[in-house]
């Protein structure tokens, strides 16, 4: 059995981390590779193919960290209202901690290489839809039917990446929390079945 890679990771972190903050293309390899810690051969022998391939692994990733930690707070979650307020806290506090200078993980490198970049937008599709897929199976759980849910959960998913955007605009977590109690409040009311 081979070895792990080295600095596969170290490298998509980075970039995962650098990508959120500054977008796509005001990124450059040399950041990359001095933010992983990484030598430069690395890049290219992980990512033969470039910067849309270290780009593609960065929003899977993403794509990975959000559906973990959803999932996660599904288990704990009493409503799938309960789970998106939970997901908004974090995000808040993240937003914060980070002095409003992250953005969405997978969002920024999306909104500039989809689709022109057939590989990231199949990337940030599958990430998208388990991100709505868990979301929708907790709605489901409540009650909901299969297509509300599914419907409600593309909301509630660009409900948060829009606060997020505003958050990080008006320098506060409150947008990421009034949207996930306006959803949480449309479910309570029935509204939402």
């Amino acid at each position: 059995m081979p070895p792990p890679p080295k600095h596969r990771q170290a490298i998509v972190d980075a970039a995962v981390t650098l990508f959120r903050r500054q977008g796509y293309a005001a990124t450059g390899l040399a950041e990359i590779t001095a933010v992983s810690g990484a030598p430069k051969g690395s890049l290219y022998h992980y990512f033969p193919a470039g910067k849309a391939a270290i780009a593609e692994a960065a929003v899977q990733e993403a794509g990975r960290r959000v559906a973990e930690t959803v999932a996660d707070l599904a288990r704990a979650a009493p409503s799938a209202g309960a789970l998106v307020k939970a997901h908004a806290g974090l995000l808040a506090g993240w937003m914060a901690k980070s002095d409003y200078r992250d953005g969405s993980p997978m969002t920024t490198v999306l909104l500039e290489n989809a689709p022109a970049d057939a590989a990231i937008t199949e990337a940030g599709r599958i990430a998208h839809a388990a991100w709505r897929g868990l979301l929708a199976k907790r709605l489901a759980a409540d009650g909901f039917p299969q297509a509300r849910a599914e419907r409600l959960a593309v909301l509630a998913v660009a409900a948060l990446e829009g606060a997020l955007l505003q958050a990080r605009v008006e320098q506060s977590g409150a947008p990421l929390l009034a949207a996930a109690e306006e959803f949480d409040l449309l479910l309570r009311s029935g509204a939402g079945g």
